[in-house]
């Protein structure tokens, strides 16, 4: 699955927390995430809309960060049920440190081949 492909498919299941994602199509989108951030934190910088004098946060960031967090976290469910896991596992992500190796361990594994009860193969 090509970027653009990646992006316009996460987009377009915008709050979509059924079926399955492939690994590509979560790693594009998350590539896609950190672009528009560096982006965002420029623009911020840029014009001077940052919250606190001399941090990269600012409304633009703000705003991406808002207008992706539910793509994302629909994505992320996606993948983990291309893993055969619950969306549920997503929650590991609160313990620090260890949760969030936990999640990207999930992330990079292989979705289980053919059906499984989340739904058809995404590779087709």
């Amino acid at each position: 699955m090509s970027f653009v492909a990646a992006v316009k498919s996460v987009l377009s299941k915008y709050v979509g927390f059924t079926g399955r994602a492939r690994r590509s199509e979560y790693w594009w989108f998350v590539l896609f995430t950190v672009l528009l951030g560096i982006v965002a934190a420029i623009l911020d910088n840029a014009l001077g809309l940052n919250f606190v004098e001399g941090s990269s946060s600012g409304v633009i960031g703000l705003i991406v960060s808002l207008v992706l967090l539910l793509p994302g976290l629909a994505v992320a469910v996606r993948r983990l049920h291309d893993t055969d896991r619950t969306g549920w596992w997503v929650l590991i992500a609160l313990v620090p440190i260890v949760g969030a190796i936990v999640l990207i361990v999930f992330f990079v594994l292989d979705g289980t081949p053919g059906a499984n009860r989340f739904g058809p193969s995404p590779k087709g």
